[in-house]
């Protein structure tokens, strides 16, 4: 079962949860943010090494530390490597930070409006091995462009069903049905998908309690229901491509809802700065998320 230190904090924390889950499609995407090119690295094991490297410097700034991040999404290859000497989890945990793991697969091609996860083969194996390394829940992200009432259905019953085999390992998963915020659809997406979250929740066993992690909606606190719901254990908001700032505006219109940022956390940072410049960046970045988490 998810330990139980981990689930008071990531119930009751007072902060947010930083998302440093780039996976292959998106790594070099990160790194050009970061101020390192393509020609910087020849093939994938190089790549995800500069990575690494990154999210180590992250996690082990002083800011990273300052008790206001409560949580911290991985990929599998930053959940296996080391960072301070320790294992990536174990690092984290010792500095009050509860670790989750990315698990999908990357996205389906479009239908019905949205775009399910792919197939997952082994999530069972992903599972066994997250909890061998103190992980306490999973991240699988889908997404949403259109309100097709249909898609919308099918998207967030998928999540579910991979859910329910996360809950079987004893982790909490973190549902990541994501609205895309510039489609011209979203408060009717938002609105159908409040009544899929809502049938699904409802359906789950008295001891089965996930996480949501959500396009921040268009109608200011849409989901409180979803935020009071016994079966929801927080609801977190992802940037969608919103800058900082405007996350975070957005973000403070939503009572009990907390951030859930990648790009809005790590923007402004370059591999050129000095330690205690990249410290002080990262730590403005994280006291406005933590600022508009807790508002």
């Amino acid at each position: 079962m998810a330990n139980s230190e981990m689930m008071k904090k990531i119930e009751n924390g007072q902060g947010f949860i930083a998302a440093l889950d780039q996976s292959g499609g998106s790594t070099p995407k990160a790194l050009a943010g970061y101020g390192i090119g393509e020609d910087a690295f020849s093939n994938d094991d190089e790549m995800f090494g500069l990575i690494h490297k990154m999210r180590s410097r992250i996690i082990t700034a002083p800011s990273f530390g300052s008790g206001k991040i409560i949580g911290a999404i991985l990929f599998e290859k930053t959940m296996n490597g080391e960072a301070d000497g320790k294992p990536v989890p174990e690092a984290l945990w010792d500095r009050g930070v509860v670790p989750f793991l990315k698990v999908d697969k990357g996205l389906a091609d479009e239908e019905n409006g949205v775009q399910l996860m792919k197939p997952i083969p082994d999530l069972d194996d992903q599972c066994k091995k997250a909890a061998d390394k103190g992980i306490f829940g999973t991240k699988m992200r889908s997404v949403i462009n259109k309100a097709n009432a249909k898609g919308i259905a099918a998207n967030v019953a998928q999540q579910f069903e991979f859910g329910k085999q996360i809950l079987g390992h004893g982790l909490v998963p973190i549902i990541e049905p994501e609205v895309n915020i510039k489609s011209e659809e979203r408060a009717e997406c938002d609105k159908l998908l409040l009544g899929e979250l809502t049938k699904q929740l409802d359906a789950l066993a008295d001891d089965q309690r996930v996480m949501l992690k959500l396009s921040i909606p268009v109608e200011a606190n849409l989901y409180k229901s979803l935020i009071d719901h016994p079966r929801v254990v927080r609801l977190v908001a992802l940037s969608g491509g919103y800058s900082t700032d405007d996350a975070c505006e957005e973000l403070t219109k939503n009572e009990g809802m907390i951030a859930s940022f990648s790009r809005g956390l790590l923007q402004d940072l370059r591999v050129s700065q000095s330690d205690e410049e990249f410290d002080a960046v990262l730590g403005s970045a994280i006291d406005k998320i933590y600022r508009a988490s807790i508002a």
